[in-house]
């Protein structure tokens, strides 16, 4: 009966592919290639940012978490994301619609110069390149479990393998078009996957599944322990899921090329401003779900360890249960909507990352406009490349052990205060230049390497001293304060610019900018 559950996978796969390709059109500009010609309605771009984000480790690591202890505190992190968003609509934004670029550091560009935009560049790409490693790594969990099933032994790397092949299809074909489509889709399948998921189990434990779950603290929401240590250690304290969690989202989804990319597919500002905030929302219901999944998996398993269950860890629980707790095709679907949710993020990171490629870094070296057809030719290529190096790096965390959400926010926080930073640099020090924001990025680099690294904090844990490294969202503020200062001392070691000089938002006084050059590239408008 399994061979159904293969045939459901089978089935999805070569639907969401030519679905994709349907909706997408033929792409004749890099401009189309890139931000679909800014012409996407916003609840599908909503829905493509939460589908980006979310991916796989949020739907096998969450209901894990929510399973040993974390109880519903991913819930109260979404709450600080709600906020960054907020602000990221209100502040930045604005910057990027009106300047009409194509990415999110061609304003770095603007403001302070190519070598600042190649500089941010470089890093998104890098930090995108491992963090979705550790993404792509996540996706053959469900899989493997799946196959053994029939016994056949595949190893994660042959796994990685076939599915970047299928995503670049559609990816590589589509552009960006294709991927906000299938996201949207890929969204419901995996969202509908939670809920169905939570409907048979509550048939299963009833009532007093339920009772004994709210009673053992796996509803938890808020985390009332004020104590420093823990504040600074734990993702889930109050204030660092509030705070810390708010200016990591400035940092992922105003900063990150990722996410920006998506809203620079809008039709408006407006629309763009609504596709952020209504992400959040978004995004704080699936973190119930999944949590909620997680809360009853403990009642169903009468609160038995991962080792009592025959798991390697927390990420395997959903997986296992998918494919032992429910019946044939049901399980397939949910399998096909983790695919969903790592195809996800897979193609849109391929995507994001040749965008940046091309318009901040190889195009930095034209003199001349290229043309249309060399440019889209270009991005495509660009976008193989990627998928590439992407399959590389996920066979290499294939041995890796750990909640990978965690990782993934961990390895964000190497670089996401640098590129927040930069932005609010040429904000507020108005009289910093090129060569202050270049410096203070750098450092601020070396600074989050040495700290994510490095430092540790004592802490207690069942009346034993561990060390413990800073929780990740407090990396970002951190990062951002670090930018701060290091652009703001360098900035007094030279003349301030006269005012007519200073450039204002989405100018940078100069008649041939980088972003100019690019902007043009792309397309017009």
């Amino acid at each position: 009966m399994r061979q159904l559950d293969l045939v459901v996978i089978v089935v999805y796969l070569v639907a969401i592919a030519v679905i994709g390709l349907r909706l997408a059109g033929r792409q004749k500009t890099a401009k189309d290639y890139f931000v679909g010609e800014s012409h996407m309605p916003w609840w599908t771009v909503s829905f493509s940012v939460v589908a980006t984000e979310t991916s796989v480790l949020t739907v096998i690591s969450m209901p894990g978490g929510a399973y040993s202890g974390q109880g519903f505190g991913n819930v109260e992190l979404a709450l600080g994301y709600v906020i960054g968003r907020i602000v990221v609509a209100t502040a930045l934004i604005p910057l990027y619609k009106r300047g009409g670029f194509v990415s999110a550091y061609q304003y770095l560009g603007s403001r302070f110069g190519l070598k600042l935009q190649g500089l941010a560049s470089v890093t998104f790409v890098l930090t995108r390149l491992l963090a979705e490693g550790v993404r792509l790594f996540a996706s053959s969990i469900p899989i493997k479990l799946l196959l053994d099933e029939f016994g056949v032994h595949a190893s994660y790397r042959i796994i990685i393998i076939v599915l970047t092949l299928i995503t670049v299809v559609y990816t590589y074909l589509g552009g960006i078009k294709a991927v906000i489509w299938t996201d949207a889709i890929q969204m419901g399948l995996y969202l509908g996957g939670a809920i169905l998921a939570i409907a048979v189990l509550s048939g299963h434990v009833g009532a007093d599944g339920f009772s004994r779950a709210l009673h053992s603290g796996h509803f938890r929401l808020f985390d009332t322990d004020f104590g420093l240590a823990h504040i600074l250690t734990s993702p889930f304290a109050l204030p660092t899921a509030i705070i810390g969690g708010a200016i990591f989202a400035m940092a992922s989804h105003g900063s990150d090329q990722l996410i920006v990319q998506r809203i620079l597919t809008t039709r408006s500002l407006r629309d763009g401003q609504k596709a952020m905030i209504a992400s959040g929302v978004f995004v704080t219901v699936q973190f119930a779900a999944f949590s909620l999944v997680g809360a009853l998996l403990w009642s169903y398993n009468q609160g038995k360890d991962f080792k009592a269950l025959g798991l390697a860890s927390s990420d395997n629980l959903y997986p296992h249960f998918i494919l032992h707790g429910l019946p044939v095709v049901i399980s397939g679907l949910l399998v096909a909507g983790i695919l969903g949710a790592a195809m996800g993020s897979l193609s849109s990171a391929l995507n994001s990352m040749s965008n940046s490629t091309v318009a901040d870094i190889i195009h930095s070296f034209f003199r001349t406009t290229p043309s249309e057809e060399f440019l889209l030719r270009l991005a495509r290529l660009m976008t193989l490349v990627w998928a590439v190096l992407m399959a590389v790096f996920a066979c290499a965390f294939s041995t890796s052990t750990g909640n990978v959400y965690l990782t993934g926010l961990t390895i964000a926080g190497y670089t996401y205060g640098a590129l927040l930073g930069a932005f609010l640099l040429g904000r507020l020090v108005r009289r910093a230049n090129e060569t202050d924001s270049v410096i203070a990025f750098l450092v601020t680099i070396a600074v989050m390497t040495y700290v994510v690294r490095s430092v540790k904090i004592d802490v207690a844990v069942a009346g034993a001293t561990v060390p413990t490294a800073i929780a990740a969202q407090w990396l970002v503020p951190i990062g951002v304060l670090v930018t701060l200062v290091a652009g703001g001392l360098t900035s007094l070691l030279h003349r301030a610019p006269e005012p007519a000089a200073l450039p204002e938002d989405g100018e940078d006084g100069r008649t041939d900018s980088g972003a100019d050059r690019v902007a043009a590239a792309a397309g017009p408008e």
